[in-house]
């Protein structure tokens, strides 16, 4: 039951105004709505490897209450993050040496692209069937990453 907050006559829940007085009632401020209410352990992890843009998930489901407490989440999280570092680092460091070389060669960079773009699609399909898959040297960061070392 509420009442007013200036004469003490019962109002309605949905009341603005009181019927008595005219005086406007306090508003009750609702929590925001969670934004990732919707989302699924399942969905999260398969947005962590969207090529290049991946990272941004990663960053938002490691951020969030929701997933803190969900390893396998988080490890898929910092996955794709050192997977989105190892994109940067052949982009940044590899591809400005080759990229001034003369003549028809078989350039580094172009092939390492290459295979961090298959292994993202990889990791799309593994995650789309809910496998976890530790890829070599970047799986171990994420599990150490994950457990919180």
């Amino acid at each position: 039951m509420l009442f007013c907050s200036q004469c003490g006559t019962q109002v309605g829940a949905g009341d603005v105004f009181c019927a008595k007085c005219g005086f406007r009632q306090p508003v009750e401020a609702k929590p925001p709505a969670d934004p990732l209410a919707g989302i699924t352990p399942r969905t999260a992890t398969i947005l962590c490897y969207i090529p290049v843009i991946g990272w941004i998930a990663s960053i938002i489901v490691l951020a969030t209450d929701k997933f803190r407490a969900n390893r396998q989440v988080r490890f898929h999280a910092f996955q794709g993050l050192y997977l989105f570092l190892a994109w940067l680092l052949v982009d940044w460091v590899v591809h400005p040496i080759f990229a001034g070389m003369p003549g028809p060669t078989i350039r580094l960079d172009k092939i390492l692209q290459g295979v961090l773009l298959f292994t993202w699609i990889f990791m799309l399909v593994k995650a789309s069937h809910e496998e976890t898959y530790a890829l070599p040297i970047i799986g171990e960061l994420a599990e150490k990453s994950a457990s919180g070392q």
